[in-house]
Formats: C-alpha cells, structure tokens, sequence
C-alpha cells in the first residue's frame, strides 16, 4: 500500500477531480489524502462558477504536516491558481522527491486546441514550473502544445514531430511524459516518452524503446473528468509496480470503457459516477 497526496482544486458540483481520483487510488489498494489548490462550485463549462483560492491554508498546512512527519510515496497536482500556489507547490514537490517519494504533474490547462474558461497564459507558464518538478506528467495533446509552445494542428502530428513535442516538455525537467488524445498520422493515440535511465519512481520497460504509441478508437462522447480518472488509474498502476506503456494501456482501455458505459448520461458536465463502476478495475 502506497500513500498517495493528491494536490488539486475541489469542484463542489461535478464528479472530477480528486472526487473522481480518490475512489479509483483507494480500490487499488492505496492510501490517498489531499492537499485543495481551491474549492471549485462547479465545472467551469456551465459558464457561470465561483472559486475560493486555499494558496494561506496550503501556506499553513505543509509546515504542519513536515512538523508531523508526514511522508508521501507519490503527489499528483492538478490545477494551480496563482504563481505564488505554484512556487509553494513546486518547492514542496522538490523536497517530496529528495525524500524519494515520486511526482506525478497534469498539467490542467485546455482541450480541443483551446484553454479552458478562466485558464490563461499565466497559468501556462505557471504549469511550465509544476512540469520542471515531475517524474512524469501527462498533458492532452492541446496541452502539450501549449506547454511546448508548438501550435497546435487539428489533424495531430507526424510521428518524428511527436517525439519531438515529448522532448520539449521532457526539456523543462520532466523525467518521463504521456501526451493523451493526441493524433500521429492521421490514427489516434496516446504516446508516451520514458526517462533516458533506469528511475526508482516507477517501472519502464527499456527494451520497449525511448518513445511509445497505442492506438485507440474513439468515442464521440465528452464527458468532464476523463483526464482525471486517467491520471489515478495510470498512477495507481504505476504504484503497484507495472510499468509506463502498461499502466497507460490499461487507463485507456478503462476510460474508454467507462465512457462507453455512461454515454447515456443527459449532463456530461457532471462527470462520471466512477463509485458505480469501480468493477472494472479488478483485472488492472
């Protein structure tokens, strides 16, 4: 059993985020606990949405916790809402992996070659600090591109122009690198680039090569906190000891099976009720 400190906003109104995380890390077999960015009244699609910034009760909460001894095999963050979350942040992540414990980064920024509502430039180059900290993050492809500062194209990238994109953002210091939802000539995928070497954070596979692709069909259905059940099945896995291209194999197939299950849902807004589906993890 791993523990596991998941660094992310709280949506009060919508099954994302560390909602749609904890169920998922906690039935594979890890200890979770959470440290808010912000407290979120709702997705920012609904157009309309209030924020509550937690950046003095993060301030107050790490000197606690050190004091404590509180130890963390593994941080996820998520979204950051000012440079001064991102600098705390990113500091305490430092300290984390000196202490070996393992940073895993999404970077939360947009989709659809579009940031989100409410997200700006500032908050690209404040997820350009987060990334520089990370054993591994995993950007949409519309994230990649921002964080790249590549443009983004509609119709995806030629496979050398992919793995090129993945070095830029392993360039800013992230170790290892999946981009989601991405489109290599013309088929889509999720690709993915390990660490040069051998890291004690996670399993590679060096005999799989430096860069890797899986293909996936796609299901014309947006659901909100799809990335999000990713990131905890990817992570989960990656704890309990498979490796990369494995552990991002089976958060696909598990994502896709979830949305496949729920396509009927009226509000995707709301996320997916992952508590109902948590069976289809037992064989990851």
């Amino acid at each position: 059993m791993k523990q596991i400190l998941l660094i992310n906003d709280v949506v009060g109104h919508s099954h994302v985020g560390m909602a749609a995380m904890m169920p998922i890390l906690t039935y594979l077999g890890h200890q979770t606990f959470n440290l808010p960015t912000a407290l979120v009244s709702n997705t920012l699609d609904y157009g309309h949405f209030n924020v509550l910034e937690t950046t003095e009760y993060m301030r107050g909460t790490i000197p606690v916790w050190r004091k404590l001894g509180f130890r963390f095999d593994a941080v996820c963050t998520g979204l950051m809402f000012s440079e001064e979350q991102a600098l705390l942040v990113s500091d305490y992540c430092e300290r984390l992996r000196s202490e070996g414990a393992a940073i895993f980064v999404d970077p939360i920024m947009g989709d659809g070659g579009k940031l989100y509502n409410g997200i700006t430039q500032k908050h690209v180059e404040l997820m350009r600090k987060m990334v520089g900290v990370a054993d591994l993050t995993f950007p949409n492809f519309t994230e990649a591109c921002f964080l790249a500062d590549v443009p983004y194209r509609e119709g995806g990238l030629p496979w050398d122009e992919m793995c090129r994109l993945m070095d830029k953002i392993a360039e800013m210091g992230a170790r290892s690198v999946v981009v989601t939802s991405a489109c290599v000539d013309g088929k889509k995928c999720v690709t993915g680039r390990r660490n040069f070497q051998r890291t004690d954070s996670f399993r590679q596979n060096i005999s799989d090569g430096l860069y890797f692709s899986i293909g996936y069909d796609e299901i014309p259905v947006a659901f909100h906190g799809t990335g999000d059940i990713f990131s905890a099945v990817l992570i989960g896995n990656l704890m309990n000891g498979k490796t990369l291209k494995d552990s991002t194999s089976i958060a696909m197939d598990i994502v896709s099976r979830l949305i496949y299950n729920n396509r009927a849902q009226a509000d995707k807004c709301l996320g997916i009720p992952v508590e109902k589906c948590l069976d289809l993890l037992k064989n990851s």
